[in-house]
């Protein structure tokens, strides 16, 4: 079977959990699937998931590998699988959108997000299936 390809819009805890857990179940089999609801879903197993493309707004996260951008602040979910190899996907500009707030300004840049000098895209059609992401991403 072919690799699901995802692309992921925002690189932030949620991204990092499931960039960690790709890479975790890769050397576990069925009976070591702890945390899963389901070892395999329609023939697919969870190291069946590839990424291949990568948008953040954070200029700690833009450019780097996603590999090492699920690592930057603030992202501060727990670390289980720190050893993940580079994917070969550069994190690109994001649309800010309603993903920064102005009066995120006046925190500690360890809690809130660093606005990348990058350009923004000029048009992306993307679904975010995220609880707390963004509603409309251009249009």
């Amino acid at each position: 079977m072919d690799k699901i390809k995802i692309a992921i819009v925002g690189i932030g805890n949620c991204a990092s959990s499931l960039l960690q857990g790709i890479e975790y179940y890769k050397s576990k089999d069925s009976i070591d699937a702890i945390g899963l609801m389901h070892w395999e879903i329609g023939g697919y197993k969870p190291y069946d998931i590839e990424i291949v493309a990568a948008f953040d707004i954070d200029k700690r996260k833009v450019g780097k590998d996603v590999s090492e951008a699920i690592f930057q602040l603030p992202n501060c979910t727990t670390i289980f699988c720190k050893d993940i190899p580079k994917t070969g996907v550069k994190v690109e500009m994001g649309a800010i959108l309603d993903g920064f707030s102005e009066h995120m300004r006046d925190y500690d840049d360890k809690y809130t997000f660093v606005l990348s000098d990058e350009k923004e895209p000029s048009k992306e059609d993307c679904i975010n299936n995220h609880p707390a992401g963004i509603w409309r991403v251009f249009h």
